[in-house]
C-alpha cells in the first residue's frame, strides 16, 4: 500500500519547467534588487557629496564675509545692532532659503552669535533671543573639528526633534585666530529622502514591468528547452515497454539536437539488437532442439531395438558429431560472454601462422573430401610467427575455415595465403573460397553478433551467427582487424591482420 503513495508524491512534485521558471525568475528578481540597492546607495552617496559641497561653499563665503566685517570694525565678536548686523542676518536668511538649509554663526563655545531668525518684522530683535538657536548645544567633538579646520557629516545632536541633519562647519578667523564659527545644516529627510523617493518609486515600477517580461521570457525559453526532454522521456518509456519504433524529431544544431540524434541512433541500435536477439534465440533454440532431438531419437532407437546392432556404430558417429556441435556452440557462447565481460585472459606465446592454418585445415579433412574441394596456397606459403594467444588464434582460424568449407560448393576450392604487410609490423592472412559470394549490402553486417546472411538457413544450417562476431572480437583484443571482399557468384575472401607482437611490448 505504500508504493502507490510514493508514486503519487512523485507526481505531485513540481515539474522541471515550473522549477526552472520560478528559480530563474527569483534569480532575476534578486539581481534587480541588488542593482536597485546599488543604485540607491550610489545615488545617496552622490547626493550627500553634492549637498556637502554646496553647504561648504556657502559657509566659506559667509565665513569670509563675516571675517572682513570684523576686521573692518563693522562687527564685533560680542555682537552689534548696526546695519552690518542686519545685512549679515539678511544674508544668512537669503542663503538659508536658497539652500533649503539653516545657516547660523556661533562662538567658539557653541553659543549662538547670529542667525536669520534674529530679524523680526524687518528689524533685529533687541533681546537677541532666537527661539530656534538660543538653546543650541553644539557637541564638543564638532567644535573641535571646526577649530582644527572644518567639519562635514551627518548628526542628530543639534536638532530638537532628533532628526538627522547634514552639518557643515567652517571657522571664522581674524588675524589667524578663530573667533567665530559658521554652520550650515540641512535636513536629511527633506534633502536626501525627498530626492530618493521618486527614484525608488520609478525603479520599482520598472522592476515590476521587467520581472513580468523576464518571467514570460524565461517561461518560453524553459518550455522550449524542456519540450524536447519531454519527447525524450516519452520515447524512453516506450523503449522500456519494448517498443523501439518511436523516434524523437528535434531539428536543432545545439546540444539538445545532438542528444536527440544520439538518442535516435541508440533506439535504432536497440531495435536492431532486439531483432538480433530474437533471431538468435530462435536460431539457438532450433540449433539446440535439432541435435538433441536427433541424439534422443537415435539413442531411443538403439535401446528399443529399432536400430539393428550392426548399424549402431553408424548412428553413434552421428550422435558424436551432434554432441561435438553442441559443445562448440556452448564454447562459443562462453567465449563470447568472457570477451564482452572483459574477463578473457590472453596467454601470449609464439604462434606459427602457417602451421596453425595447416593443422586447422586437417580437422576438416572429411568434409573437404566429401565435397571434393581443392585446397590451394599451402605449397608456396612460408612460416610467419606472431606473439599471440594460440587458443584464441586457433578459434579465429577455425571459424574462418569452417565458414569457407561450409559455403564452398561441390568441387570448389579454398585458397590460403599469409605474408607480412607493407609496414612489416603485421601478418596479413587471406582465406578465399569459391561460391555464391556475399551481396554488397550484407557485407557490412557479417561481423555483427547473431547476424546470419542466409536467413532461410538453406546453407547455414549449423550456424548460430556468432562465429564471425567472435573472430572480430578476438582480433580486436590482439590489436588486429578483419574485412571481407566478395564478388557475387564467384568468391568470398576474408582478410585479417594481426600484429607480430600482439602483447603490446
Amino acid at each position: 500500500m505504500k508504493q502507490p503513495k510514493k508514486t503519487a508524491e512523485k507526481r505531485r512534485q513540481p515539474s522541471l519547467r515550473r522549477r526552472y521558471t520560478i528559480g530563474f525568475t527569483l534569480i532575476i528578481f534578486l539581481c534587480f534588487n541588488f542593482l536597485g540597492a546599488s543604485l540607491v546607495g550610489f545615488t545617496a552617496h552622490y547626493r550627500y557629496r553634492k549637498t556637502v559641497e554646496l553647504l561648504s561653499r556657502q559657509t566659506e563665503n559667509v565665513a569670509e564675509t563675516t571675517s572682513e566685517l570684523i576686521r573692518g570694525g563693522h562687527l564685533s565678536i560680542y555682537g552689534s545692532s548696526d546695519n552690518s548686523t542686519a545685512m549679515l542676518c539678511s544674508t544668512l536668511d537669503l542663503i538659508s532659503n536658497t539652500l533649503e538649509a539653516d545657516v547660523f554663526i556661533c562662538d567658539v563655545y557653541g553659543n549662538l552669535y547670529m542667525c536669520r531668525d534674529l530679524i523680526r518684522n524687518g528689524q533685529i530683535a533687541e533681546d537677541g533671543y532666537c527661539p530656534i538657536h538660543t538653546e543650541l548645544n553644539m557637541p564638543e567633538n564638532i567644535l573641535n573639528a571646526v577649530l582644527d579646520g572644518s567639519y562635514a557629516g551627518v548628526t542628530n545632536k543639534i536638532s530638537g526633534d532628533g532628526g538627522y541633519q547634514f552639518l557643515v562647519g567652517k571657522p571664522i578667523a581674524v588675524h589667524g585666530r578663530t573667533v567665530l564659527m559658521v554652520f550650515a545644516s540641512a535636513s536629511v529627510r527633506s534633502n536626501l529622502l525627498a530626492y530618493l523617493t521618486p527614484i525608488v518609486g520609478m525603479f520599482f515600477i520598472a522592476e515590476a514591468i521587467a520581472l513580468v517580461i523576464a518571467a514570460f521570457t524565461v517561461y518560453r525559453s524553459v518550455r522550449n528547452l524542456t519540450a524536447p526532454l519531454l519527447h525524450l522521456s516519452n520515447a524512453a518509456h516506450s523503449y522500456a515497454r519494448g517498443d523501439f519504433s518511436p523516434r524523437v524529431n528535434i531539428e536543432r544544431n545545439d546540444e539538445i539536437g545532438q542528444l536527440a540524434e544520439a538518442f535516435n541512433q541508440m533506439a535504432a541500435d536497440l531495435e536492431q539488437l532486439e531483432s538480433s536477439r530474437r533471431s538468435f534465440v530462435a536460431n539457438v533454440s532450433h540449433e539446440l532442439k535439432t541435435p538433441m532431438t536427433t541424439i534422443g531419437g537415435f539413442i531411443d532407437g538403439m535401446l528399443d531395438g529399432t536400430i539393428p546392432p550392426e548399424r549402431q556404430s553408424e548412428y553413434l558417429s552421428i550422435v558424436s558429431a551432434e554432441i561435438k556441435r553442441l559443445s562448440r556452440m556452448v564454447v562459443s557462447m562462453l567465449n563470447l560472454s568472457k570477451i564482452e565481460a572483459g574477463q578473457l585472459d590472453l596467454k601470449f606465446a609464439p604462434v606459427d601462422i602457417q602451421s596453425l592454418l595447416v593443422e586447422t585445415t586437417l580437422n576438416f579433412e572429411k568434409q573437404i573430401e566429401q565435397k571434393h574441394l581443392d585446397i590451394r596456397g599451402f605449397d608456396i606459403m612460408l612460416p610467419h610467427k606472431i606473439l599471440a594467444d594460440r587458443d584464441m588464434m586457433s578459434q579465429v582460424v577455425y571459424n574462418l575455415i569452417d565458414n569457407a568449407v561450409k559455403f564452398t560448393p561441390q568441387d570448389g576450392y579454398i585458397s590460403f595465403s599469409a605474408a607480412p604487410t607493407e609496414e612489416g609490423e603485421s601478418i596479413e592472412v587471406k582465406i578465399l573460397n569459391s561460391g555464391d559470394g556475399i551481396p554488397e549490402e550484407e557485407r557490412s553486417r557479417v561481423f555483427e553478433r547473431f547476424y546470419k546472411v542466409d536467413k532461410s538457413r538453406s546453407y547455414d544450417k549449423k550456424s548460430s551467427g556468432l562465429g564471425l562476431y567472435i573472430v572480430k572480437s578476438i582480433l580486436d583484443l590482439h590489436g588486429g582487424k578483419i574485412r571481407v571482399e566478395s564478388k557475387v557468384g564467384q568468391y568470398t575472401e576474408f582478410i585479417f591482420e594481426v600484429p607480430k607482437d600482439s602483447s603490446g611490448n
